[in-house]
């Protein structure tokens, strides 16, 4: 039989007819990694989080360096005896901004990777599987 009801002729193949279901009306679910592949507002949104998090902590992180090598020549100045102090036969500003502050720059750099690849998993984790 054919979609119309006539029997097919002799050596016809019969038609295909294809069924679909009624329009729902709903908004397909989306996930947010095809918002951000589509670069929709939600997409935007998204990304725009991550990157402000990002910034966030980027700028905690030079907070904390200029805190604290940043008051190194403002304690020198206030502290002028700090200038000639000797440590070791050493002077303390020598010791202070030659051995103190690499190992502290390489702990500094140290933490800022480990949270923003926290701050990246998160987001992976909120994305979600391809």
């Amino acid at each position: 039989m054919t979609p119309n009801g006539i029997p097919p002729e002799d050596g016809e193949p019969p038609q295909r007819v294809r069924i679909t279901g009624p329009q729902s009306g709903r908004p397909r679910r989306t996930s947010v990694a095809s918002e951000i592949d589509a670069q929709t507002a939600v997409g935007e949104i998204y990304m725009r989080s991550l990157m402000r998090s990002q910034l966030r902590l980027a700028l905690g992180v030079v907070a904390v360096l200029a805190l604290t090598l940043g008051a190194l020549p403002v304690l020198f100045r206030i502290f002028p005896g700090m200038l000639t102090a000797r440590f070791v036969g050493i002077p303390l500003p020598w010791l202070l901004l030659g051995l103190v502050v690499y190992p502290f720059l390489v702990l500094l750099a140290w933490v800022y990777v480990r949270r923003a690849e926290r701050n990246e998993r998160s987001f992976n984790d909120l994305v979600g599987p391809r």
